[in-house]
């Protein structure tokens, strides 16, 4: 090998390796999504309200999202099976 060619495969080398770091550096640097945060996108992009979300032991789960006047439950059984069911109360007009 001519020492132009050694020099090229050296520079390779050390652009891919500084191309990975780069990208697990970015990785580590993204910031965490907070705890309390009320919202979640769904895949249109629209902003979805998170719930209280209670979580057993054995993986189910009961979520309720309330909007206004609407309340929507979301379940999650230990078998996978999930269940969702909204009920609107009109407004007392009283």
């Amino acid at each position: 090998m001519t020492t132009v060619s050694k020099i090229l495969v050296l520079g390779s080398a050390v652009a891919l390796a500084a191309g990975g770091f780069a990208g697990v550096a970015y990785a580590q640097g993204q910031p965490q999504t907070p705890k309390n945060w009320s919202y979640t996108l769904d895949k249109n992009g629209q902003r979805v309200p998170k719930g209280n979300r209670i979580t057993n032991p054995d993986g189910s789960w009961r979520e309720e999202v309330r909007q206004g006047n609407c309340v929507t439950v979301k379940e999650r059984s230990a078998s996978g099976e999930y269940k969702e069911t909204r009920q609107c109360n009109p407004q007392n007009p009283g």
